[in-house]
């Protein structure tokens, strides 16, 4: 009696471990699914799948110290590349999801293929009816630790002139 009270504590527990990673799975998957669409959607030039995956107070943090933008001012400055019918093709090259146990918060970042070359993408996504949106996004692009001091000589008169400007406030 007391080997079978074990087995089936043992099964049972596999069981809820096993149903956990799946429904975990399932959820990678659709997160998965939408990035994907969402980097197509902005390849294809199309602004209403592109912003219709971010909640109304999304930010987006671009690659220059000055890109930050809530969902509007996102969408007035990707307009004019949307409208030509293509904005930019991003491509997950690696990507690493995590869910909290509510399972309505995740977080994620991506290795991406752009004509930056390698650039790093993270963000937030929440579930909104059911479905993930992005709540906040980081595009940042990548540097070699090897160049980074003739990187920062590149950069430094304008960001020293954008720091001063900031701290200046």
């Amino acid at each position: 009696m007391k080997k079978l009270l074990v087995f089936t504590l043992t099964v049972f527990i596999f069981s809820a471990f096993t149903a956990k990673a799946t429904a975990q799975n399932k959820e990678n998957e659709k997160i998965t699914a939408m990035l994907d669409s969402w980097h197509k959607a902005a390849a294809e030039g199309d602004a209403a799948t592109y912003f219709g995956t971010f909640t109304d107070d999304a930010i987006f943090i671009g690659t220059d110290p000055t890109e930050y933008w809530n969902k509007t001012e996102f969408q007035a400055f990707a307009k004019p590349y949307f409208d030509k019918g293509k904005a930019w093709d991003f491509k997950a090259i690696e990507r690493h999801i995590y869910i909290d146990k509510s399972g309505k918060m995740a977080w994620f970042d991506e290795l991406l293929d752009t004509w930056m070359k390698a650039c790093r993408g993270s963000g937030v996504l929440v579930k909104v009816n059911g479905e993930w949106k992005i709540k906040h996004y980081v595009l940042s692009m990548t540097i070699p630790n090897d160049n980074t001091t003739e990187v920062i000589k590149i950069i430094a008169p304008y960001e020293d002139a954008f720091i001063k400007k900031l701290q200046g406030k």
